[in-house]
């Protein structure tokens, strides 16, 4: 299929889950163990990646390619006739675009494993993990012309390089944001505190995102209120670091009215007055104001947790310089500025602020204002050897979020 409905926005849901649990490692694919004494894990000083070479020169497309995206990533018409950035490349490139719609990062590693496809939209958490097991290659950046105008901001990243060596092309960014019904929540929040309060008055009307990747939330907001804990990296957390983050969630899930993994129901609760206070993303948002719900969203005192997204191509991609044609369409100037517009989030290709619908898109999505991304800490895969730095202690990996994860749920 090519485009699929919005409806499947990065949900997660428990059963893939369980299903990451039996196929992920500590650092990620089953074909890359986890790192011991010595060896470095992904994102660490001194990784090691497979030796897998990059394409050195794009020749004529082979017809095809094959792509596994975000929702709302690769966007045909289907969804919204006004909507369409894939049938001027197919036109310009001769190259057609089929597109699978993954609803989690666990999901995605998954697919680009079995072989079938040519690239991939990954997230922090699972672009390191594709690195490691040898899944995707590196890029050569030189035949990708749009990158040259991508944000300084977003290269040479550990989630998306190694070494310098660049493992794809940085789609966009988004933060994970606080938002509440102005009708009911008063006074306005700045912090994630009103969330995890246990005296809350908004008790059974709370949401949070169902992903063990949630953990990283809370341990975020302990970051900030409880020092003594000594947490530096959400995603880093040893085991009483990991622990406190736990029981603040079990803490909380009294007070969750329901976890959301599919956009749309977000929305609907918050229309209906279900729920009027919890974690979102601006597209929802976008979509909830549109849909007159009174609400507002802020990016609290705390920070945040985020994205930043990453196309891959695969090691073994049968059409790869299709897979390149895609690459750097999607980070060119109109396109970019299409499905930034479209899905809610800043852009990568700094020249497309120029061509957004509203002229304020990139101002509001903070897109050149690495301030406030400073704020934001992307979603990273956990690992055992903690990505803070210390090596005198191990750290909890994917495998213990999961199980965590399942344990907060109940």
């Amino acid at each position: 299929m090519r485009s699929t409905p919005r409806t499947l926005i990065r949900h997660s849901t428990v059963a893939l889950s369980a299903l990451a649990l039996a196929t992920v490692t500590a650092c990620g694919g089953a074909s890359s163990p986890e790192p011991g004494a010595g060896a470095p894990a992904p994102g660490r000083s001194g990784f090691t990646p497979p030796k897998i070479e990059s394409l050195k020169t794009l020749g004529a497309g082979e017809g095809q390619v094959n792509l596994v995206n975000w929702a709302g990533y690769v966007e045909d018409g289907g969804n919204d006739p006004k909507v369409d950035w894939v049938t001027p490349f197919e036109k310009a490139t001769g190259c057609q675009v089929n597109a699978k719609t993954a609803g989690t990062s666990d999901e995605m590693v998954n697919l680009m494993k079995t072989g079938e496809y040519d690239a991939v939209s990954a997230s922090g958490d699972a672009s390191l993990r594709l690195i490691a097991g040898g899944t995707v290659a590196p890029v050569n950046t030189a035949l990708i012309p749009n990158y040259a105008d991508v944000f300084a901001g977003l290269k040479d990243k550990a989630w998306n390089s190694i070494d310098g060596v660049a493992y794809g092309v940085p789609h966009g960014r988004g933060a994970n944001l606080l938002m509440w019904r102005t009708d009911t929540v008063k006074p306005a929040p700045d912090s994630w505190g009103v969330v995890f309060d246990p005296a809350s008055p908004y008790a059974g009307k709370i949401t949070a995102y169902d992903s063990p990747i949630y953990i990283a939330d809370a341990a975020l907001y302990l970051m900030a209120t409880k020092p003594e804990l000594g947490i530096k990296n959400p995603y880093a957390l040893d085991d009483r670091q990991f622990q406190a983050s736990v029981d603040l969630l079990k803490q909380q899930r009294k007070l969750v009215g329901e976890y959301w993994s599919d956009y749309t129901k977000e929305v609907q609760a918050f229309k209906s007055g279900d729920s009027v206070l919890g974690t979102t993303w601006q597209v929802i948002a976008n979509v909830a104001a549109a849909d007159k719900a009174p609400i507002e969203v802020t990016l609290p005192k705390e920070g945040s947790t985020g994205w930043s997204d990453t196309w891959m191509i695969a090691a073994a991609a049968k059409h790869p310089n299709c897979a390149y044609k895609w690459m750097d369409w999607i980070i060119s100037p109109q396109a970019n500025a299409q499905v930034a517009e479209y899905f809610g989030e800043a852009p990568s290709n700094a020249k497309s602020c120029e061509l957004t619908a509203d002229p304020k898109h990139c101002e509001t999505f903070h897109a050149a204002d690495e301030d406030y991304y400073s704020k934001v800490w992307y979603w990273t895969t956990p690992i055992a050897q903690c990505l803070d730095g210390r090596t005198d202690v191990t750290c909890k990996d994917y495998s213990e979020w999961t199980r965590a994860w399942t344990e907060i749920k109940g």
